[in-house]
């Protein structure tokens, strides 16, 4: 199943992080390339044509992260946003940041160029 047809489950504290092995596992299930931080994040930035583009890019994984119960860091500048994934309760990778990142590389395969 593609992880955008998966839905993100809520992880407890005890829950194990991804390993190395598992996390380039799931980075190659990716349609783009994400950067992995630490073995414990990963990162994409997005490069946009103004601000206002920008924001309604945001706002579009912003219904996402609600739908899914889990949220990204977004640093927001002019023409550039940086989104940074990780499950926070684990201190590291799950496969709920995978998920994510796959439906916020969805939303940003549609729009038009």
């Amino acid at each position: 199943m593609e992880l955008t047809q998966k839905k993100c489950i809520p992880c407890e504290k005890g829950t194990t992080p991804f390993n190395e092995t598992e996390i380039k596992a799931y980075a190659r299930k990716l349609r783009a390339k994400w950067d992995v931080e630490d073995g414990k994040k990963i990162k994409r930035k997005f490069k946009f044509t103004d601000f206002r583009e920008t924001i309604a890019f945001v706002n579009r994984i912003a219904e996402v992260a609600e739908e899914e119960r889990h949220h990204p860091d977004l640093f927001i500048t002019w023409n550039i946003l940086e989104v940074t994934l990780w499950t926070h309760a684990i201190g590291g990778l799950s496969e709920n940041d995978f998920i994510l990142a796959a439906k916020i590389d969805e939303l940003y395969e549609r729009i038009p160029r």
